[in-house]
């Protein structure tokens, strides 16, 4: 626990990650620290793992910022980064608990607000240029014509971050080739049975 906020880690020997973890909050705390009680407020947990669906994500079962240890654990990914991750996933936890659901139409908005909240937070740290170049990138990016935001190249993106995964564990190719085609035979297989069901009803 860090100042009443869970901190934990699936890999063999969290101590680095969660290190990282603690001292991104603690740069927070220095240099925005309402940006630090909205997290503490937000979250419940923070929790670094191997996330198939970016270097992030919020978790709405366990109220919980998920961080994908890879990027966490990269030499290349700055304490500033981290934390700017985790006031961008905290704000989804306030924007849902306010009832704004992740759909489709209003994404684009939903990742403009985070990504402003995350500017917010990197302009009042010194020396955060290349972080705050990113966050303009994406900012740039936050509209209804980009097609990053649909459902399809969500689950698209899922996908490929699933195999990614998989492949960072370790499994062979012929392995991971299996179970995407034995997860489309289960999906192909409930549409099929609704189909079915369709008609019997009438």
């Amino acid at each position: 626990m860090t100042d009443g906020l869970w901190i934990g880690s699936s890999h063999g020997d969290p101590g680095p990650a969660l290190q990282r973890v603690e001292a991104a909050l603690k740069l927070m705390e220095h240099f925005a620290p309402l940006h630090y009680r909205r997290v503490k407020s937000s979250l419940s947990r923070i929790w670094v793992k191997l996330v198939p669906h970016g270097a992030g994500c919020y978790l709405h079962s366990l109220n919980a910022c998920l961080l994908d240890e890879r990027v966490v654990a990269s030499e290349t990914t700055t304490l500033e980064w981290i934390a700017s991750a985790i006031i961008h996933e905290a704000t989804h936890a306030r924007l849902e608990k306010r009832g704004i659901r992740y759909d489709e139409p209003v994404r684009y908005r939903i990742e403009r607000i985070c990504a402003r909240r995350e500017l917010d937070f990197a302009l009042r740290v010194p020396g955060a240029d290349a972080l705050l170049e990113e966050i303009n990138w994406r900012l740039e990016r936050c509209n209804e014509e980009n097609v990053s935001f649909t459902d399809q190249k969500m689950w698209e993106g899922i996908d490929q971050g699933n195999e990614d995964m998989l492949r960072h564990l370790g499994t062979p190719e012929w392995v991971i080739s299996l179970v995407f085609k034995a997860r489309d035979l289960v999906m192909w297989l409930r549409r099929f049975t609704r189909r079915i069901a369709g008609a019997s009803v009438e």
